[in-house]
């Protein structure tokens, strides 16, 4: 049986949604995902200059635990492992408090994954699969299966793999 792994921020989660939310609060500004994915680049360089200069929030208690889920995630993950072996890992160790939180998170909203199929961990590189879906470039240079690097506005910029922009685009190449 083949194998995917499958990251969670940006990926299965709306994580940019809810640091957006969190950003405009902090600077007061108006910041959307649709802003941010639309390519002006202007805005994009404001905004993450407002991020790297204010995401400690990043570390705080329970900023993991009620991030929204990607549209389609659910039902086309649960489809997947019914034909892959499915891994959700989440370079997660950077935010110990993340990890109970994900824990939870998972449970939540993918209760059909266990947590013998879940990996927290530092990066990637040690990763072994047939397929990578994640939104970081960093995690796919050194894949050794297929990488698909999964839509963000972080990342529209880059062009060396495979792109899959929501799950209905994951479900028509791997399960077609």
């Amino acid at each position: 049986m083949k194998r995917i792994a499958i990251d969670m921020d940006d990926v299965l989660a709306k994580t940019t949604h809810v640091i957006i939310d969190r950003i405009n609060q902090l600077v007061e500004k108006k910041y959307s995902y649709e802003e941010l994915m639309s390519g002006n680049t202007s805005v994009k360089e404001e905004f993450y200059g407002h991020y790297l200069a204010n995401n400690s929030f990043l570390w705080e208690p329970g900023f993991f635990e009620h991030i929204p889920v990607n549209e389609d995630a659910v039902e086309v993950v649960k489809k997947l492992t019914e034909r892959y072996e499915v891994f959700i890992v989440s370079a997660a160790t950077e935010f110990p408090n993340s990890l109970k939180e994900k824990i939870g998170w998972m449970e939540q909203y993918f209760p059909f994954i266990t947590w013998k199929h879940i990996v927290f961990c530092g990066h990637k590189h040690m990763i072994q699969a047939d397929y990578l879906i994640d939104d970081h470039e960093k995690n796919l240079h050194t894949f050794t299966g297929t990488p698909l690097l999964f839509t963000a506005p972080h990342n529209l910029h880059i062009h060396d793999f495979q792109r899959v922009n929501n799950w209905k685009e994951v479900e028509k190449l791997l399960l077609d």
